[in-house]
């Protein structure tokens, strides 16, 4: 295939590729939007707005990677909620003139003096999950940095110009980001910084209703003129540090200006004839290899991708592989992480063994071992060059705390880390904690595939629900995505959340297997968007 089909070939998110035939036709499709395809590039993002900025540095000669960083910086204006510079950012780098993939995790640390002792001294039985000790280094403007260093070709200062304009002039605030910013006004009222720039008026911005941002506009416009030791060293930092001091917080000037991302070789696996790629942990794409390994040892039903049978085998491999990632996640740099035992497809004969064909498992156990709220967004270039990247707050306005006069929340991905030393996400100080938001990458001959699906926990098991998809159903990047899905609120029980999409007669037979399904409307954003 030659570098310009590969393009589309190569595109994820929302769109489809070239190298599939879609098995239904075009005009009785079970999804809705229709195929996109180009040569020059494409950029889908989850606001319009943010995929148009991305595409105008495409067509002025910028890479994939300055496309994405043009793109994820007006999402840190117009999507607040979700992602913004006090968060973490992972990304997943296909280069196609040399077929070689990158991995960077840009997941920040934990303040040096904030230690499980801290914590317990002051009460705390387990991590608080908003507040100031909920708070981790934002990693994410060191992986701007880090891409382009690397890949960019356009003026750094010239990526924050579409962000800037945006949180000086409004935008309008979108129906779903409404929703959701309506549904953390309670934690906003709890920071007087945090009510002051996302309740202007003392309330959440209408849906349709403009929004200013003034505050991270200068923030962006430090980035831009002065790159990251604006952020890590300078006034954004110490605009950091007097947010964290007033509220007790333990982050120093050395936390910030010691932090850098780090080089990720990604990890992966096979799953039928095809070869998928994650990153390793602290994040936990290990356990969507897991989950495919073991779903591989079962034969696609016939009956379809949404039969009770797909379904059952779906949903107790996503149990066996969550299982075995909340006992063995951490960041290597802290202990031994197990990945090449979770993923030997060995171990996941074992584990898919214990699957009953019959009847659902409600209390699942991890393996026994020898002696481990968010933006998805993905670019492609005219080159075939794709970056698939993933950036996130983790809950919504992350820890609920705002950088004085910089416009932008906190991360709470601190909230993550256990309390029991004994784990291997125990607090630590300079730890990454275990992360939730993961991109991943797929191929099969000439066919390359970056891809992601947002919603915390739900992400390794939505991964392998696309890649079954187009694998095992032969479906397009469209229909894959659009597919009717399940995801797990609890995690290894029993409850599982269906969409209504699904057939009456799957969810009663389901249903006598033992699983307690919880019917949602069709497309609930529970499912985590593509």
């Amino acid at each position: 295939m030659t570098a310009e089909k590969s393009v589309v070939a190569g595109f994820a998110i929302l769109l489809s590729a070239l190298g599939f035939v879609p098995q239904i036709a075009a005009q009785d499709r079970s999804y809705g939007r229709s195929v996109v395809a180009t040569q020059y590039g494409i950029v889908a993002t989850s606001q319009v707005s943010a995929s148009q900025a991305g595409a105008r540095v495409l067509e002025q000669g910028g890479s994939a990677i300055d496309a994405a960083i043009a793109a994820n910086a007006v999402l840190n204006v117009t999507e607040p909620t979700s992602n913004g510079m006090g968060g973490d950012l992972f990304a997943i780098y296909w280069d196609a003139k040399t077929g070689k993939l990158y991995g960077l995790n840009a997941s920040g640390w934990a303040p040096k003096a904030l230690t499980i002792d801290r914590l317990r001294a002051k009460g705390a039985t387990m991590m608080p999950q908003f507040g100031i000790d909920s708070v981790t280094v934002p990693g994410v403007v060191d992986g701007w940095t880090k891409l382009h260093e690397r890949w960019g070709r356009l003026p750094w200062r010239d990526l924050f110009q579409p962000a800037i304009f945006y949180a000086e002039h409004g935008f309008a605030v979108g129906e779903i980001i409404h929703a959701w910013w309506a549904g953390d006004e309670k934690g906003l009222l709890t920071n007087a910084e945090s009510q002051r720039v996302f309740l202007p008026g003392g309330k959440v911005p209408g849906t349709g209703e403009l929004f200013r941002n003034p505050d991270v506009a200068r923030a962006f416009r430090l980035i831009a003129e002065r790159g990251e030791s604006a952020f890590y060293k300078g006034e954004i930092a110490k605009a950091i540090l007097k947010t964290s001091d007033e509220l007790g917080g333990t982050m120093t000037a050395a936390d910030l200006a010691a932090y850098s991302a780090e080089w990720v070789e990604p990890i992966h696996t096979t799953y039928r004839d095809w070869e998928v790629y994650e990153l390793p942990p602290n994040g936990d794409g290990i356990a969507a290899l897991e989950m495919l390994n073991i779903m591989e040892k079962f034969p696609a039903d016939l009956a379809g991708p949404h039969s009770e049978g797909e379904l059952h085998h779906r949903i107790e491999a996503m149990k066996l592989a969550y299982a075995d990632v909340k006992a063995y996640d951490g960041d290597p740099r802290f202990g031994t992480i197990p990945v090449g035992q979770l993923l030997s497809k060995e171990y996941a004969a074992k584990r898919a063994a214990l699957i009953d064909p019959e009847h659902a498992n409600c209390t699942v156990a991890p393996g026994a071992l020898g002696k481990s709220d968010t933006t998805y967004f993905s670019v492609v270039d005219r080159e075939g060059n794709i970056l698939s990247i993933i950036q996130s707050n983790y809950e919504n306005f992350g820890s609920q705390i705002t950088v004085k006069g910089m416009g932008f929340a906190l991360q709470d991905r601190g909230g993550l880390f256990s309390l029991d030393p004994r784990s291997p996400n125990a607090l630590a100080g300079h730890k990454r904690s275990f992360h939730t938001i993961i991109p991943a990458f797929m191929q099969h001959g000439d066919q390359h595939i970056g891809f992601g699906i947002m919603g915390g926990l739900n992400q390794p098991l939505a991964h392998a629900q696309f890649v079954s998809n187009v694998v095992d159903y032969h479906m397009n990047i469209q229909a894959a995505m659009e597919a009717p899905r399940f995801t797990d609120r609890q995690q290894l029980g029993c409850r599982i959340v269906i969409e209504s999409r699904v057939t009456e007669a799957t969810i009663d037979a389901l249903t006598k297997m033992g699983h307690v399904l919880q019917v949602h409307p069709d497309y609930t954003s529970q499912m985590g968007r593509g």
